[in-house]
């Protein structure tokens, strides 16, 4: 039995990526666990707005922390009563230091992490993606998950490919993890510059293992600029589709598998994207 977890900010519950762990756990056979980041130092307020705006603040803070701790405690029976329902192996767990270290422990002992890529573990707004998820996937110790934060099912899979140990690497941890998704239509997606030849890189030999490991798949050939071509494909494929990419290390040049081709599609397009890169 596979070990899937799932992270969520509890101050702001996602929904969405509740219902894609489920859906994945249950296809996988898998024990899901609920990570819930409850960094001490994060709060559902400003303390700088709470000192400058009220004279009592200390008691103004009790109050707001008290309705913090119901707001964690609702968002986990959330979690709980939704994988009594699916028939699910569960487990919660409430970390409580520094969040970004708490999970990266956690990512030891996981097959997968999955997380909303639009969560901060701040009281703040920032652009996605955040700094925590940008801290989280270059140092991550297993293959992560990144869901949009509306959810969709998943009719449809990406492999992006483009030669690279990295990208072949995270097609490789896809196909074990999340095995169920082989039997939806699976396409090999690589681009090339204009005056390429319409072979993959390396042809024979990635025909040869996507042969043993995809019972169907097909294979399309992009020219011209990587990130542009690929953002328009994905765009026309849909919001259904889960794309597979690897190399997301922030020390790693890898051809057009950096991490700035993450960084659009989790910006620009509402899809699931399975992220996993060689150490």
């Amino acid at each position: 039995m596979k070990k899937f977890i799932v992270a969520f900010d509890g101050l702001r519950f996602s929904e969405s990526v509740r219902d894609y762990a489920i859906e994945l756990a249950n296809q996988s056979n898998a024990h899901l666990v609920g990570v819930f980041l409850d960094d001490f130092m994060h709060h559902s307020y400003k303390i700088y707005n709470l000192i400058t705006e009220n004279k009592n603040y200390h008691a103004k803070q009790k109050k707001l922390e008290e309705k913090d701790v119901a707001t964690r405690r609702e968002a986990v029976e959330k979690f709980e009563i939704a994988c009594q329902d699916a028939g699910l192996q569960y487990t919660v767990h409430h970390d409580r230091n520094a969040a970004i270290q708490e999970l990266l422990h956690e990512s030891i002992y996981a097959d997968l992490l999955m997380i909303d890529n639009t969560e901060t573990l701040t009281a703040y707004t920032e652009k996605i993606p955040s700094e925590f998820i940008n801290d989280l996937l270059s140092q991550t110790k297993c293959p992560v998950l990144m869901v949009p934060h509306h959810f969709e099912p998943i009719d449809k899979v990406v492999l992006l490919y483009n030669g690279e140990a990295s990208s072949v690497y995270a097609i490789k941890m896809f196909s074990y993890i999340l095995a169920s998704l082989k039997q939806k239509p699976t396409e090999v997606v690589s681009v090339k510059g204009t005056n390429d030849s319409l072979h993959l890189p390396d042809n024979a030999l990635m025909k040869e293992f996507m042969k043993r490991h995809f019972s169907e798949v097909s294979y399309t050939i992009l020219k011209g600029s990587a990130e542009t071509k690929i953002h328009t494909y994905l765009k026309r494929a849909g919001n259904h589709t889960l794309v597979v990419l690897g190399a997301y290390s922030r020390g790693m040049i890898s051809n057009w598998l950096r991490p700035s081709m993450a960084d659009m599609i989790m910006k620009e397009l509402q899809v699931p994207l399975f992220i996993a890169h060689i150490k």
